[in-house]
């Protein structure tokens, strides 16, 4: 990201991302992942979809009911080191609870914050920051309740059609990713457009759903060649990148 301007609004430019990005464990209709957090960070992913369980005063990482193995501190470590190891950089997170319905969360996410020194390096504004005002920052973007730590995840433009119930349905989710692709690049500039080409559905795993999506997701980008044209944030299973 040290290239792009720092005048350039981050809504206006691509980044690859993850979902469910640290779900690593619990069978093949919960693991979206093969590669760690500092992989993944290592490799370009800029978006991050992190799912805590608020349970004792602790958020734990779980994809449903399968716990991580892991809790917000990992996953603010990583991001904290790999800023301080790449300042041009910037991360955005979504956050939201996961199995779990306190809809109390906001406390104990900026207790973590303050605890693992991340609170300096969280962009507290609702507005889209430039990629000056962004290098070296992490982006949350809220999906949960409580008041305004920075961007609320609602305030995107989102294509998240998740349910693929059968491998047939393929198609039609790849139609839904394509058509949100193509209207970014005319949407609201100030607004960032986030794609999901995840998915799943009872015989269609998280895993299957990759492996057609993501060289669909591939072709289409190596086709675009204008540099300057924004598309939409994509959140996509690394494990079967191209």
């Amino acid at each position: 990201m040290a290239s792009i301007p720092d005048a350039q609004l981050l809504s206006a430019v691509t980044v690859p991302g993850t979902h469910n990005t640290m779900a690593l464990y619990g069978g093949v209709y919960a693991e979206c992942q093969s590669w760690s957090l500092e992989s993944q960070l290592h490799a370009g992913i800029r978006f991050l979809d992190i799912r805590v369980r608020h349970i004792n005063g602790n958020l734990t990482i779980h994809h449903g009911v399968s716990y991580q193995r892991a809790h917000f501190g990992h996953v603010l470590e990583g991001v904290a080191n790999f800023l301080f190891r790449y300042p041009s950089e910037t991360v955005l997170m979504r956050l939201k609870e996961e199995f779990s319905e306190t809809n109390n969360i906001y406390g104990t996410v900026v207790d973590f914050l303050q605890r693992y020194g991340m609170w300096e390096l969280v962009w507290h504004s609702r507005l889209v920051p430039t990629m000056g005002e962004a290098r070296g920052k992490l982006i949350i973007l809220q999906d949960f309740s409580g008041p305004d730590l920075g961007m609320r995840y609602g305030s995107l433009d989102i294509a998240d059609d998740w349910k693929v119930p059968t491998l047939l349905d393929l198609k039609a989710k790849w139609r839904s990713v394509f058509e949100h692709l193509e209207a970014a690049p005319a949407g609201n500039s100030q607004q960032i457009f986030l794609t999901f080409s995840s998915g799943a559905g009872v015989f269609a795993n998280p895993r299957a759903v990759a492996h057609y999506m993501n060289p669909q997701l591939h072709q289409y980008l190596q086709t675009k060649t204008d540099s300057n044209q924004r598309f939409a944030s994509s959140a996509w299973t690394s494990r079967l990148l191209p």
